[in-house]
């Protein structure tokens, strides 16, 4: 389903279906517009537009604006996969049609229409702290004016020279702004032998925009590389943990753990409810055998209630980010709002909590992989072996605290750090992006711990003649394990309460 743009109700969800190809439309570009006239209007001094940036603030500067972004473009190390590159244009496009920049309205059809041809800019993976991706962003104008090349997912897309702004976007818009820069003209790159703009080897144009040199600082002024990557991770999180109660169900029937730490009058909080009620629901009944579970069992409302928790303070704090003209300047009510918008400390804290958090919900699930192993808990043999004195699923034990062992290395909180920048001007940073990057890699090693706890419950469930329909191999005798783990990870998104 499309994804329609409007500057109020991007969600994570929604930049994560945009990234794989869903498309995106623009909706309403009216605040874009009334910025963009309002900064038209400006006098006096205005940072970016009028001065020098970061320490030469106070240095007057006329069209020095693409020499800001050549110089911004720096970036280091490898370049980002195409879906988070995807995922920032996206975002940044939301924020400019949120109002606030005073960049011209015309470049939003055309940043549109690089997303929906599958084109991206080549961002580099080291560049930002926390205070604006400005190296990501201005890689992104380059490519609009033609002096970098966009990269395509099936193409060899080759651009020219800046140039005008070329022709049919593939978007459906207004009809842009009286006096604006859009417009159909050639551009003067090379890329097409016979003249006119350059074009992909399908013969579209490719996407081109004449930006302006006082539109530079407002189109890089944002964070839209790390929002990008925090959505992302919100929402690949999201469905690993509503799997991992799933998961936890699995394990709670085949050790046949009391239900009485689920019973509603032990719970406290909404979401430590939330998850005792649908365990409840997913269990459905067993035999207890102890009057009491390892933490693993007991404590799994509180602890996967507080990752929940995290989740949505973190998914609030980004949507709000999404959703806001982080710019500086602010163009709002006839004037310049000089501001500190563009730093982001707020979602680096959220992001620093939730990674802490799936830290713990990840340790209880090892928890249960430990109990699932042994015959005190099970009532069969170590490992869930085929007969004494085979090694069994012993293995996943290990892979799991691997895992494990590297989502603690990322839950390093980054918020500890600091930096000092432009000769002092820049004193502090949040470095949000790391945060950012360190949730989205989090995503795989909380995904094997969950496979490796769902592969031991369901041979257990098994051994101990329980129902338990997941395709998996049903197969016990010693073999490598690696091909049940790839397929446990598989099901994960997918499971839900009639796979009980």
């Amino acid at each position: 389903m499309t994804v329609v743009l409007d500057g109020a109700h991007l969600t994570c969800e929604q930049v994560d279906r945009a990234a794989h190809g869903s498309g995106i439309a623009l909706g309403s570009t009216g605040r874009a517009e009334a910025a963009w006239r309002m900064a038209g209007l400006l006098n006096g001094p205005v940072y970016g537009r009028t001065t020098g940036v970061g320490a030469n603030k106070d240095v007057a500067a006329e069209n020095t604006g693409l020499d800001l972004l050549r110089s911004h473009a720096g970036g280091a190390g490898p370049a980002i996969e195409a879906f988070r590159a995807r995922a920032t244009l996206v975002v940044r496009l939301n924020q400019l049609l949120a109002g606030g920049s005073g960049v011209d309205p015309a470049l939003l059809p055309v940043l549109a229409a690089a997303v929906n041809r599958g084109l991206t800019p080549p961002i580099r993976t080291y560049g930002a702290i926390g205070t604006g991706d400005l190296t990501a962003l201005a890689t992104t104008a380059l490519c609009l004016l033609g002096e970098l090349p966009w990269t395509s997912p099936s193409e060899d897309v080759r651009t020219g020279a800046r140039g005008g702004n070329t022709g049919d976007t593939g978007v459906r818009t207004g009809n842009p702004p009286s006096g604006s820069g859009a417009g159909n003209g050639a551009g003067s790159g090379s890329g097409n032998a016979g003249g006119g703009p350059p074009r992909t080897r399908a013969g579209d144009p490719v996407p081109r925009f004449a930006l302006a040199s006082c539109d530079a600082l407002p189109f890089i002024s944002s964070g839209a590389a790390t929002l990008a990557d925090a959505a992302l991770a919100c929402h690949r999180l999201g469905v690993l943990l509503s799997a991992a109660t799933a998961v936890a169900a699995h394990s709670f029937r085949a050790i046949e753990a009391s239900l009485e730490p689920l019973s509603p009058v032990v719970q406290r909080g909404p979401e430590q409810t939330e998850v005792a009620t649908e365990l409840r629901a997913l269990v459905g009944s067993t035999s207890p055998r102890r009057v009491q579970d390892p933490y693993g069992y007991r404590a799994f409302p509180q602890v996967h209630g507080a990752v929940l928790d995290a989740l949505g303070r973190a998914e609030r704090t980004i949507v709000e980010e999404m959703n806001a003209a982080p710019e500086n300047p602010l163009i709002a009510d006839g004037q310049a709002w000089h501001n500190g918008n563009f730093h982001s400390a707020r979602v680096a804290l959220a992001l620093d909590a939730l990674r802490a958090a799936l830290v713990q919900t990840a340790t209880l699930s090892a928890a249960r992989l430990a109990t699932l192993n042994d015959p005190a808990h099970t009532g069969l043999l170590p490992f869930l072996a085929e007969r004494p004195g085979l090694s069994g699923v012993m293995i996943l034990e290990y892979v799991a605290h691997s895992a494990l062992a590297e989502l603690r290395h990322l839950a390093a909180p980054v918020t500890l750090g600091g930096a000092v920048l432009s000769l002092g001007t820049e004193d502090h940073a949040s470095f949000t992006p790391q945060a950012a990057r360190s949730a989205l890699a989090a995503a795989e090693p909380l995904e094997i711990v969950l496979a490796c706890e769902l592969v031991a419950s369901v041979r257990a469930l098994r051994r101990r003649g329980l129902p338990c329909d997941l395709p998996l191999d049903p197969a016990v005798e010693d073999r490598p394990l690696d091909a049940d783990l790839d397929a446990a990870r598989g099901l994960l998104p997918g499971l839900v309460p009639r796979d009980l």
